[in-house]
């Protein structure tokens, strides 16, 4: 999965899954472009980490959560590099909330952060791709949760469901320009976001708990990502991929379900 001479710009990529995505991709030979929120304390740090990689890397402050905000970006992309090969896109919002409680205008927030966002950056890069030729690659970062109705997540789960279907719809699209559009789906992952949720206690309790016996970790959705927008990854488009340990499945080993006696049959 060789990326030199490839120009990859991340989204989200302060920390967590973002950072894990540039990491995996510049140590494969990418040079990358780093994107987070204005006044990020993180996104300085991870650039730095990659540039120790031997690679070039730009790290560009904008609000990905707005047509605006991408425009910029992808200008000062453009300005940095003169193109773009890859695009992970990663912004999301989330909240939980019980659906009888859930605030209207989070609800609203919630798909504008991850789903609104992911068309706008999508549009605009994939508008370069075309103009450019020469193909490209495009990857989503969805979630197990577009499939799962898990309590509290319920806008953020159709948020994701949206995503998904959105990234069918553009591989649709952008097939003949050669351009793979493809979503991963991260399971339950160890970022520094779950550890302001959940307790250390809790995500070590848990991780033990499901079936492959620990969290995600960042560098697992990395991992798939520099597949996807390897040369390897060239006849998937369309394609969306759970990485997530089988925590789609956890409740579903023999261990979970409690058989009946022979006195109760």
């Amino acid at each position: 999965m060789n990326l030199i001479g490839k120009v990859a710009l991340v989204t989200g990529a302060g920390r967590g899954i973002g950072k894990g995505c540039a990491m995996q991709l510049a140590r494969r030979g990418a040079d990358i472009v780093i994107n987070d929120r204005p006044g990020s304390p993180d996104l300085e740090a991870t650039a730095v980490e990659i540039r120790l990689l031997g690679r070039t890397c730009h790290a560009i402050e904008a609000d990905v959560f707005s047509r605006s905000g991408c425009e910029r970006l992808l200008t000062a992309a453009l300005a940095a590099f003169e193109r773009i090969d890859i695009l992970v896109s990663n912004p999301a919002y989330s909240r939980r909330c019980a659906f009888l409680d859930y605030p209207p205008e989070e609800f609203e927030r919630t798909l504008n952060g991850t789903l609104t966002s992911g068309f706008h950056m999508s549009q605009l890069v994939g508008r370069h791709m075309v103009a450019r030729g020469g193909g490209g690659k495009i990857v989503f970062v969805s979630s197990v949760q577009a499939e799962m109705p898990i309590s509290l997540c319920a806008a953020y789960g159709a948020a994701k469901a949206g995503l998904n279907h959105l990234t069918r719809s553009i591989a649709v699209e952008l097939a003949p320009y050669r351009i793979n559009v493809n979503a991963i789906e991260p399971g339950w992952i160890d970022t520094p976001g779950e550890h302001i949720a959940f307790s250390d206690e809790t995500i070590a309790n848990e991780g033990q708990r499901l079936p492959w016996g620990r969290l995600g970790l960042p560098e697992d959705i990395g991992n798939a990502a520099a597949f996807l927008v390897s040369d390897e990854a060239d006849y998937i488009t369309g394609t969306i991929l759970p990485v997530d340990g089988c925590f789609r499945f956890k409740d579903c080993r023999a261990e979970s379900i409690i058989p009946l006696t022979e006195s109760g049959r």
